[in-house]
């Protein structure tokens, strides 16, 4: 078995479908590193990895949102291709298992703050749970 796990930013909102009944989100990921070059120049790397969530539970798609951060963990796969160049190129894809959204780019909250825990959609439940409705249901 394979594992990746990636944090970063979604590039685009996130497409949902329907492929032979089964429900899909696909959506990009760009996970960017920083280094130093030879030179001691700070260099950013940006890879990007686009991102496929066979589920039911598509409550999510809402908030993947451009610019929302995220941890994806899944199977990986790369596909080459040839770029319209003729270059040789290759496209890192992601079979997600789960996925947990961190934050959006407009969030500043600093680390210990009272910022909303990370949300892990994998785990709830695929449909709402039904209230009764009836006298018992009063406060008082």
């Amino acid at each position: 078995m394979i594992k990746m796990q990636v944090i970063g930013r979604l590039g685009k909102d996130c497409v949902q479908n329907e492929v032979n009944g089964k429900n899909v989100i696909n959506f990009s990921v760009a996970h960017t590193e920083k280094f130093k070059d030879s030179a001691g120049n700070l260099q950013d790397k940006t890879i990007w990895v686009e991102c496929a969530y066979w589920t039911d539970r598509t409550g999510i798609a809402p908030y993947l949102t451009k610019g929302q951060q995220v941890y994806v963990d899944g199977s990986p796969d790369v596909t080459a291709y040839k770029k319209n160049d003729g270059e040789p190129g290759a496209s890192l894809r992601l079979r997600v298992k789960e996925v947990q959204l961190l934050g959006s780019k407009g969030d500043n909250a600093a680390p210990n703050s009272s910022a909303p825990a990370a949300t892990d959609f994998s785990k709830t439940p695929a449909s709402p749970v039904e209230h009764e409705s009836g006298a018992d249901d009063l406060p008082f």
